[in-house]
């Protein structure tokens, strides 16, 4: 199996009430770009909160920030500083809940979308009403990692896709059975597609083409990647 990932820039800023499938078929037809049946369509929370109307008044102060931040937070973990980790209303774990000052005009912030994965469904939606295609979708957002340096883009949102491959009962190559292994694809395909996305470059989209057909199907953030406390050693 081989993978072919494609940055789709668009011109312009996203504004509320923008039509993503909209912005994003233009911008592939002046691209001479196709969609087809099996792809999956990578798009940034960023451009899907603008559109959504999740920019709100930034004053840059600290206490306005950390208003912000506590505003958008079921729980705060840690403090240090300005910097928390939070818990999101949606139950991710995260850097001060998602809320970007990066990329967004003076005097604003950027809030996570409210539903991910509602998102991700209204795009899908969308995109096979407009040209009758039958898609996954990945709603991404970049994160930092325990024990590890650096950040990633992972999925926050997915529609038409198992957000999570159980493999727990098949056999390995050498014929044991797995008994944990549970695969995060949607965060495998936001990793990748941030790859050719980049951080400054116009390119909210992706369209990622090849993947194994049996990872298409029902599948969810929320209810399938996001583990719950009582399974959580760390919370």
């Amino acid at each position: 199996m081989s993978l072919l990932v494609t940055p789709i820039a668009i011109t312009g800023a996203v504004t509320a009430g923008a039509n993503l499938a909209a912005l994003l078929l233009e911008a592939m037809d002046e691209l001479d770009e196709t969609i087809l049946d099996g792809d999956v369509i990578v798009v940034t929370s960023k451009v899907v909160a603008k559109a959504e109307g999740r920019v709100v008044p930034f004053d840059g102060t600290d206490e306005a920030k950390l208003a912000l931040i506590e505003a958008e937070s079921r729980r705060i973990l840690r403090r240090r500083g300005t910097l928390r980790i939070t818990e999101t209303h949606h139950g991710f774990v995260n850097a001060n809940a998602g809320v970007d000052l990066s990329n967004t005009e003076p005097g604003t912030a950027v809030l996570l979308p409210v539903n991910p994965d509602r998102s991700a469904r209204r795009l899908r939606s969308a995109l096979h009403r407009r040209r009758g295609v039958d898609v996954g979708v990945v709603v991404t957002d970049t994160f930092g990692r325990a024990w590890r340096h650096g950040v990633t883009d992972v999925a926050i949102g997915a529609a038409g896709l198992r957000a999570v491959l159980d493999l727990r009962g098949t056999l390995d190559a050498t014929g044991r059975t797995l008994e944990a292994t549970e695969v995060a694809i949607a965060d495998e395909i936001a990793g990748a597609a941030n790859l050719v996305l980049g951080k400054a470059a116009g390119t909210p989209f992706a369209r990622l083409r090849g993947l194994d057909p049996t990872y298409f199907g029902r599948g969810s953030v929320a209810s399938d990647i996001i583990r719950p406390v009582n399974g959580d050693l760390f919370r």
